[in-house]
């Protein structure tokens, strides 16, 4: 079975197709929150974080979800060899690809992959950033269509479900991940971030 390259390895490989910084900063949430669902699994946490790191790698040169994104991901990571089982789990946080997801890292990176990037919407209108951020307030915003309106409420919910656990639970967890990880991933809000150098 191919060895997983280094996480340096995958960092410079996501940085060589991504050039914005705010996808850049999504790819490391889910990474984080990928790395936080297989310790508390007892998974392979650099297996999973680096699944979560890579999903979206062809998502800003090849948006188009007929012909582009995860596709070319897919290709990609067959070429440089990366194990089967994180290619698939890309193929399969793609409903539109029809790739049933099967195993628990396929459904957790479901699971936190829409979620992610809404918490750090959250995070991003609070000025205290992903601190002290409560799943009411996450449902909250859930429910106002207008906000982070690109995120799809039915993959959140769903994502939770097919994971097998309780929806605020599941939202604890993820913010808990995103707030270890706030200064990394610019989630510290302005509190902070405002005496912080530019």
């Amino acid at each position: 079975m191919p060895a997983l390259p280094s996480r340096d390895a995958s960092w410079e490989l996501l940085k060589s197709w991504i050039e914005s910084d705010s996808l850049r900063r999504h790819c490391l949430a889910v990474e984080t929150a990928m790395r936080r669902q297989a310790r508390l699994r007892g998974e392979d946490e650099e297996l999973w974080g680096q699944t979560g790191l890579l999903h979206d790698l062809d998502y800003e040169r090849y948006p188009d979800m007929t012909t582009g994104h995860p596709r070319m991901a897919l290709a990609e990571l067959e070429r440089l060899d990366y194990p089967p089982e994180l290619v698939r789990a890309v193929a399969s946080h793609a409903d539109y690809l029809d790739v049933p997801r099967e195993t628990p890292m396929e459904k957790t990176l479901y699971a936190v992959d829409e979620l992610s990037g809404f918490i750090v919407a959250c995070a991003k209108v609070r000025p205290e950033g992903v601190r002290g951020l409560t799943p009411k307030s996450v449902k909250k915003k859930l429910k106002q269509p207008s906000f982070a309106a690109a995120v799809n409420r039915e993959e959140v919910r769903r994502g939770a479900q097919e994971l097998g656990v309780d929806f605020d639970e599941h939202l604890r967890t993820v913010i808990g991940a995103l707030e270890a990880q706030a200064a990394a991933l610019g989630l510290e809000g302005e509190a902070e971030g405002a005496s912080a150098p530019a």
